[in-house]
């Protein structure tokens, strides 16, 4: 049955009040694709009798072969309330924490969510991860609890402790608010059963209740207990109470229309000026105003090519329309302005303020950029992801002529998902792809897999980093020619700087004088504030620390290649450097230009760095992944003995209901054969799942070995070089 009308749905979307942007979001298992699916089913998208099975946002094969939503799915509800008719834009998000760049992206283009959780489980550590990043963009969140059923078949709870065992579940939740909201929506957000904000069901039933549909239906948690008794009869539930019904009564009611919500989201998402023309455009959501839309998302159409899905902040988008991608300062021209309906696209000519439109014919565009038709407007605060990549192998085509396209569908993967980072070893001339877990790595092969290109893979590798715990006073390198020096001094950054600079906070586009003045509230020196020559976004900087010396302007740049190159690979293991301030002291350059170009000084710089940090206590980095395991009680030791056994630690245990779950850190490099050593020792009775949590020092016994195995497998010699290799003396 094809959706209700594009036409239908375009009369409405042209008033605001009526539109409602809203997203998914939850721990992985909980029950958002299976919820989404009713919700479909109710408008008539997919056939009711296959909802919570049919999984039709999860379009991907991957997804509905691993039965975990792995892309955020885009969909159009039309939905009638008391006469009234409303467009609903949803995003359906992945709960699995390998994802949750997607995760941020969406919550960008929302101004209300749904959080998803088990009533059994309750509030696990990613729904408090999402639950934060919402809050962080100011979008308002509603509950619903799932898996209600669970509470009266499994744990067989009387009507009173279930209302116990929920009360508990939304006061986690009240918790959480008041943790991570910012505090005039401490209160105001927080969820009640009495105003309707939290809804009970089974997204797997198809049914839910919160208080609106009690008073209307005159349904009570009575019915829901007799329904799960032997004779109930669940279809006279769902017939009276209808998943449906509960959920998009609750985002109608609680979830913000767009003009309401961009008056709030703008000033904490958008940092220009709020007084300019386009800022007042921006924050009411005008439709005459000058288009200004983010991309969140990137899909690929087979036959259309590049799809740039996004919020639409202001203005009007159109067939035809040439509009600037401001990050890169490329300008496009919009083929076809499309909206999703489930998953098809539709094409509408022109979509206004407050929607969410897909655009073809942008294939420069990548999701995080703004779009506008005016050039140089401030960009949307860069989003900020909660992990990096921490894991990475080699992949070559099996048969050479396939290399062009494998370097196609790479380029592809990475369009969708800027998670997945690709770089070509120019030593070996391998293709080495990086993610944030073993599962990111392996949805990535399965999927190059489905595009037809055979490879071969190398063993997944952990990716290190170097950084330095002393410092280092001046040091000198001579060029190449011996005519130029350098003198070079290193100290460890800040942490709290070091993350600025990793979120873009900090960086070379942002104005000099706004730089300094963040770095002078930091404490900094309003001296050495004002003389950054650069930030290189792995969270080091390079500071101008030279008096009156001649030529310094233009060969900052050549000294900057040296500096930029070793931050790339470290002496110790050629790996990533981190939280590193280097002071560039003194230069004593050659008279003559011939003699201090590119050639002399890059080789130079690079070299005086390598120094420095070489007599600056320098040191590798392990990440460490948090782990959280759910098993049962009687096997909490086991789980306890493979940590440790791993290098690992229990932080904390917690028991919910007849499950306990674990919570604890590892090292990333002793989780490869983690899979069959727990399923070992818990007879297959554990779940589990990881995430990045930090970069840790390697313990002093393991980092020498642990350096000299990092450099063979680069092909270097296995002890580290020695300062002296890179120090001159006069």
């Amino acid at each position: 049955m094809k959706y209700k009308s594009t036409q239908q749905v375009m009369k409405i979307i042209k008033n605001k009040a009526q539109i409602r942007n809203f997203g998914i979001i939850a721990h992985v298992d909980h029950g958002k694709t299976t919820m989404s699916d009713s919700l479909l089913a109710n408008s008539g998208i997919i056939a009711p009798s296959s909802a919570g099975t049919a999984l039709a946002l999860d379009s991907m094969k991957q997804e509905q072969e691993r039965g975990i939503t792995i892309v955020q799915a885009n969909i159009t509800l039309h939905y009638i309330q008391d006469e009234k008719e409303y467009v609903l834009n949803m995003i359906d998000t992945p709960g699995h924490i390998d994802f949750s760049g997607r995760v941020i992206r969406s919550l960008r283009a929302i101004d209300g969510a749904i959080v998803v959780c088990d009533a059994v489980e309750g509030i696990m550590t990613q729904t408090e991860t999402v639950t934060r990043m919402a809050l962080d963009e100011r979008v308002k969140p509603v509950l619903f609890i799932n898996k209600i059923d669970r509470l009266i078949k499994e744990l067989r709870l009387t009507p009173e402790k279930m209302q116990e065992t929920l009360a508990n579940v939304i006061s986690n939740f009240n918790g959480l608010i008041d943790i991570y909201a910012e505090p005039e929506y401490k209160e105001k957000w927080k969820v009640s059963i009495q105003d309707g904000s939290v809804t009970f069901g089974s997204a797997k039933d198809r049914w839910a209740i919160n208080v609106e549909v009690m008073k209307k239906k005159g349904v009570s948690f009575k019915d829901v207990y007799s329904a799960y008794q032997e004779d109930g009869d669940l279809s006279a539930l769902v017939e009276k109470a209808p998943l449906a019904e509960a959920i998009l009564g609750m985002v109608v009611k609680h979830h913000p229309p767009p003009h309401v919500a961009q008056k709030y989201r703008i000033p904490k998402i958008w940092k220009g000026d709020l007084d300019s023309d386009i800022g007042k455009a921006i924050l009411n959501c005008d439709d005459d105003g000058p288009t200004v839309m983010m991309i969140v998302n990137m899909a690929l159409d087979p036959a259309a090519g590049p799809v740039a899905i996004g919020r639409l902040f202001s203005g009007t988008v159109k067939d035809g329309q040439v509009i600037n991608i401001i990050d890169t300062k490329k300008e496009g021209r919009i083929q076809s302005v499309n909206f999703f309906m489930g998953n098809q696209r539709e094409m509408v000519g022109e979509l206004s303020a407050g929607n969410i439109p897909a655009l073809l014919g942008l294939p420069d565009a990548r999701a995080g950029q703004t779009l506008s038709t005016v050039k140089g407007i401030q960009m949307f605060e860069g989003i900020k992801y909660v992990s990096e990549p921490v894991v990475q192998m080699a992949i070559e085509p099996k048969h050479p002529k396939d290399l062009p396209k494998l370097v196609d569908v790479l380029r592809k993967l990475t369009i969708e998902d800027p998670n997945l980072v690709v770089k070509i070893d120019e030593e070996s001339g391998e293709t080495i792809i990086a993610g944030m877990g073993v599962l990111h790595l392996d949805i990535a092969t399965t999927l190059i897999a489905e595009h037809k290109v055979e490879i071969i893979t190398s063993p997944p590798m952990i990716n290190y980093r170097e950084t330095i715990k002393g410092s280092c006073g001046p040091i000198m390198s001579k060029s190449p020619n011996r005519h130029n020096k350098i003198f070079m001094k290193v100290e460890p950054l800040e942490p709290d700087i070091a993350e600025m600079i990793r979120t873009g906070e900090l960086s070379d586009m942002k104005d000099k004088k706004e730089v300094a003045k963040i770095l002078r509230e930091k404490g900094w020196d309003p001296a050495i504030a004002k003389n950054v020559l650069m930030f290189d976004s792995r969270g080091n900087v390079m500071i101008n620390g030279t008096k009156g010396v001649q030529f310094i302007q233009e060969s900052t740049d050549s000294i900057l290649t040296g500096f930029e190159d070793v931050m790339k690979e470290g002496p110790l293991a050629k790996e990533q450097m981190r939280n590193c301030k280097f002071i560039f002291h003194h230069f004593v350059p050659h008279e003559d230009p011939a003699h201090r170009g590119l050639s002399q000084l890059g080789p130079a710089s690079r070299r005086a760095c390598l120094g420095a940090i070489l007599l600056a206590q320098p040191t590798v980095l392990e990440p460490i992944l948090g782990i959280e395991v759910r098993v049962p009680q009687d096997l909490v030791g086991n789980v306890a003995s493979v940590l440790s056994g791993k290098r690992g630690k229990v932080l904390d245990m917690q028991q919910k209901g007849v499950v306990s779950i674990v919570i604890g850190e590892v090292p990333a490099s002793e989780t490869f054969d983690l899979s069959d050593v727990m399923r070992g020792q818990t007879a297959g009775k554990a779940m589990w799942n990881t995430h990045f949590k930090a970069w840790s020092e390697i313990p002093k016994s393991l980092q020498a070995q642990t350096i000299s195995n990092i450099r063979k497998k680069k092909g270097l010699a296995p002890e580290p070089p020695s300062p002296n290799e890179f120090i001159d003396k006069d």
